[in-house]
């Protein structure tokens, strides 16, 4: 197979020409965090063509791939076009040669959508709250709402005491019934600075009157004021919407998707546009999942709005893509929307009560095609055959094998078999995600090995006689470099970590080139609403 080769100088003028191009780092997690270019999204090669459908949907969307000049790239691109992608360029000399031509290089993950939060803080200056004021409200026991705009996973790993866990969007699209009057301050924080900047700010262009503050660097800051953090504390339901929420909700939409000029999408407009094949079109359904179960869109992208704006990356694989973004009232699609456009996304909003008589959207089947599965094998049999001297590599995440791991399994990445296999084998067992495992057993078969595929869970394994080795065993950097090292232990304890962090943050702006910078639109969130509108 061939493919076009690019340098870096036109990799990086072909993501500011304001086409579609899916820009794919397929390195690993660890080397992306790093250092990436600004709008690199991950994609690595022991996942490629896992993320890169969902990430990538669109055959003919013009991908780039660049590595560490090693040769990933190039064996990236023979496996995205034994998928069906039919416009895949490799950047010449990778990483090294990028940096070699003087463009940036940025440390962190989700970095575009971080650098929109610093911009926003920058330009509007949202109200902040230190830790210490915060924590003396809380003792003098004086009013105020406090809300962590986190998923419910991070809220459950770290919280300050008396913070609910209402993510961004959830809040505005709730908050008639969560904060039933205009007088009580409204605390919002995260685990540092951007989701707790861009919530306050999302409220403030909905014209909420009550007093607005971000509590300044989040979890971090608190922790770094000396001020405990509590582990484990599962989030409470979300409050629940009357019809006057619900109807409050819908009016403050109607009123942000007029003042911002947002595009409104009928769903025969959006099967249209679904159907099309020389756009990428991704149809996202921000509703909760109670909401989905009650109201299924089948093949639309779950997400929360919050998530889908501060880690766009990861659902969005390619720039100035076009994003149908579904709810109910509108709200937190419109507030997805606000945000999304100043990435350089084409957004069009899709509420599902406005055209309650039209159906929902039915998202067509990719044309793209995955690796297909090796042939599965027991566990009894698989524990057989590794006696007989099979191997069995595990290509789970290294998080989950540091926790528990078969006895005698061997962890491994994709880029790794090649090396570790012994060349006096012909078969081998793999371990871990289908996807993963297909992936996997192409580069295998390449050279003449045949995999096998060991699916069945821990249990299944033990009851079948196979040792389960549960003592934890932390893995070096080379065998986890599948995940982020960059202060990684930040929210561990680790205070100098956490204010590396924050400095980093705070220090994205400054990192933009000319043309960097101009890739962000403007958000005018004083200019939204002529008339607040208050909580209740």
């Amino acid at each position: 197979m061939t493919f076009a080769r690019v340098t870096a100088e036109t990799a990086k003028s072909r993501l500011h020409a304001g086409d579609e191009v899916a820009f794919l780092d397929v390195r690993e997690a660890a080397a992306f965090g790093d250092g990436h270019p600004l709008f690199a999204i991950p994609c690595p090669y022991s996942r490629l063509e896992l993320s890169a459908i969902s990430l990538v949907p669109r055959p003919d969307c013009p991908v780039l791939l660049i590595d560490d000049g090693d040769g990933v790239a190039e064996k990236a691109a023979r496996r995205l076009a034994a998928c069906g992608y039919t416009d895949v360029a490799v950047v010449e000399g990778g990483m090294p040669a990028w940096t070699a031509a003087g463009f940036g290089v940025f440390a962190g993950v989700n970095v575009p959508s971080k650098t929109l939060g610093e911009l926003l803080e920058h330009e509007h200056h949202p109200e902040m709250i230190d830790a210490a004021t915060l924590a003396l409200w809380q003792r003098e026991g004086r009013p105020h709402a406090f809300f962590d705009a986190r998923p419910p996973g991070e809220f459950a790993k770290m919280r300050i005491a008396g913070a609910r866990c209402v993510p961004n969007g959830e809040l505005a699209h709730r908050l008639a019934a969560a904060v039933p009057d205009e007088e009580t301050p409204i605390v919002v924080t995260c685990a540092g600075r951007t989701r707790g900047i861009v919530g306050t700010l999302g409220l403030r262009a909905l014209g909420v009157r009550n007093p607005l503050y971000a509590l300044e660097n989040g979890t971090q800051g608190w922790a770094l004021s000396g001020l405990p953090l509590d582990r484990g504390a599962q989030a409470d339901p979300m409050p629940t919407l009357d019809e006057e929420a619900t109807a409050i909700s819908r009016q403050r939409a109607d009123r942000l998707i007029a003042a911002a000029r947002l595009s409104r999408a009928t769903v025969a407009q959006a099967q249209s546009w679904l159907a099309e094949g020389n756009r990428t079109t991704f149809l996202f359904d921000l509703r909760s999942a109670a909401e989905r179960s009650a109201l299924p869109v089948p093949g639309a992208v779950p997400a929360l709005t919050g998530q889908l704006v501060q880690a766009t990356d990861q659902y969005v694989g390619v720039r100035h893509a076009r994003l149908i973004l579904m709810d109910d009232t509108g709200l937190r699609a419109g507030l997805a929307g606000l945000f999304l456009r100043a990435l350089g996304f084409e957004v069009h909003v899709l509420a599902l009560g406005d055209d309650s008589g039209a159906g929902v959207p039915v998202v067509p089947p990719l044309s793209l095609t995955p690796p297909a599965s090796p042939p599965e094998i027991g566990p009894r049999a698989a524990w057989a055959a590794t006696l007989q001297g099979v191997p069995l590599f595990d290509l789970r995440s290294s998080s989950e094998w540091e926790e528990r791991r078969l006895s005698c399994a061997r962890r491994a990445m994709r880029t790794d078999l090649p090396d570790v296999v012994p060349t006096s084998v012909s078969r081998v067992l793999l371990q871990g995600e289908a996807g993963v495992v297909a992936a996997a057993s192409v580069d295998l078969a390449e050279t003449g090995i045949a995999a096998q595929w060991l699916s069945a869970d821990f249990d299944a394994c033990a009851a079948a006689g196979w040792p389960v080795e549960t003592a934890r065993r932390p893995l070096d950097r080379h065998l986890a470099r599948d995940r982020v090292w960059f202060v990684h232990d930040r929210h561990d304890g680790n205070a100098e970590a956490s204010r590396r962090y924050l400095a980093w943050e705070m220090g994205l702006i400054a990192q933009l080139d000319a043309e960097e910078r101009s890739a962000f639109g403007t958000v005018p969130i004083d200019e939204l609403v002529e008339a607040p509108l208050s909580a209740s």
